[in-house]
């Protein structure tokens, strides 16, 4: 999961995720009411969730490619594990991360 502060780099960093297979999918939530602290300061910003379906093994390339084309400093890069899930669709995840003749 990660955050940006608007809907056209939520875009764009979804579709360079996803052409390079670094995830099956990303959702693009929002906008979001993000309160936070930044360099001393309380910060109260409009924010786009992403929510990028990968696998456990491309979380290091997932993780260099978000910090390379986001405009954050400090982009909000968040894995939690999946402790269970419908078969099919983890396989898809799976499968669309690995194939290679499309991407």
């Amino acid at each position: 999961m990660t955050t940006v502060p608007s809907a056209d780099e939520g875009a764009a960093l979804a579709r360079s995720i996803t052409s390079q297979r670094l995830a099956a999918g990303v959702q693009i939530i929002g906008p979001i009411r993000s309160v936070y602290w930044w360099r001393g300061s309380l910060r109260d910003e409009q924010e786009w969730q992403l929510v990028i379906k990968t696998t456990r093994a491309l979380l290091d390339a997932l993780e260099n490619h978000i910090k390379a084309n986001h405009s954050y400093e400090t982009p909000e890069i968040i894995a939690t594990e999946i402790a269970a899930g419908n078969d099919d669709y983890l396989s898809w995840i799976s499968a669309e991360t690995q194939r290679t003749d499309a991407s």
